[in-house]
């Protein structure tokens, strides 16, 4: 984050943040596995294919998905494109500046592209038209509207929301050529992940932490968990350390409290 005044917490906060933790208390009265109350609205942008707004909190984020035609990358030849971009705006926090991307926004992006990737939410394989050729390209934009802590998780949300309930025209092979039919047609899903984001403050660990416990906090790590309980991405932020017990801990603690986020997803599609 950028250097200004209101990264400054003060050393009353700080020490009260600190002093709950050692009796399993939060300065917002939740219980260290918990998370702020959360609400999902997917279908509010008419021109995109599939987009969700999420609040976590006092953070806000939306999601836009966008369905084109494109060329593969060389390397990729049968495997449709997935491009994530985030932007973190003065809009949602003054911590944010304007201009290009900064470190925070490439690593919200990265973060969540590794994780549906991993994941393998969207099957890629499934979106070739014609190989080498023509594929279809999926951009997936993230939008903080409010910064109250924990984006990751918030945008993961918003993303993997309006994933699922994206629809697109189907394509059909003509004599070689592409056409654009009228029917709408969901995207070839996979496993459907979810973001888990714990935070170390002292020799604590909590569960979706605030804009206030992350100025406090030594570290966290942001695990990806499929349908399976499986752990398929890890993200470790701020230079801070976790022992081997810890981790340990974390991964469980992670696991458990996944379900309860599974749950507030849409269905898929909206069906």
């Amino acid at each position: 984050m950028n250097d200004k005044s209101e990264l400054i917490i003060s050393k009353i906060k700080k020490e009260t943040i600190l002093s709950l933790l050692r009796k399993n208390e939060r300065i917002d009265n939740r219980a260290l596995d918990e998370y702020r109350k959360i609400q999902i609205t997917t279908g509010l942008i008419g021109k995109a294919n599939g987009s969700a707004i999420v609040k976590l909190g006092d953070t806000t984020v939306i999601t836009g998905v966008k369905i084109q035609i494109d060329k593969p990358f060389p390397d990729t030849p049968d495997r449709g494109i997935q491009i994530v971009n985030a932007e973190l705006i003065p809009l949602a926090s003054p911590i944010f500046e304007p201009g290009p991307p900064g470190e925070d926004d490439v690593e919200l992006s990265r973060v969540v592209d590794r994780g549906l990737r991993s994941a393998e939410i969207i099957k890629l394989d499934e979106l070739v038209l014609i190989p080498g050729e023509k594929v279809w390209a999926i951009f997936i934009d993230i939008y903080a509207l409010d910064y109250g802590g924990n984006i990751i998780d918030a945008a993961a949300l918003a993303s993997v929301s309006a994933i699922l309930t994206t629809k697109y025209n189907k394509a059909v092979i003509e004599n070689g050529d592409v056409r654009i039919t009228d029917e709408q047609v969901p995207l070839p899903l996979g496993s459907i992940p979810v973001f888990v984001t714990i935070a170390k403050i002292g020799d604590k660990l909590i569960v979706d932490p605030s804009y206030e416990e992350e100025l406090v906090m030594d570290a966290r790590i942001t695990f990806v968990i499929d349908d399976n309980n499986n752990i398929t991405g890890i993200q470790k932020g701020h230079p801070g350390t976790f022992t081997y017990g810890e981790l340990i801990e974390a991964k469980n603690l992670a696991i458990r409290v996944s379900k309860e986020l599974r749950e507030k997803l849409p269905s898929v599609h909206n069906e």
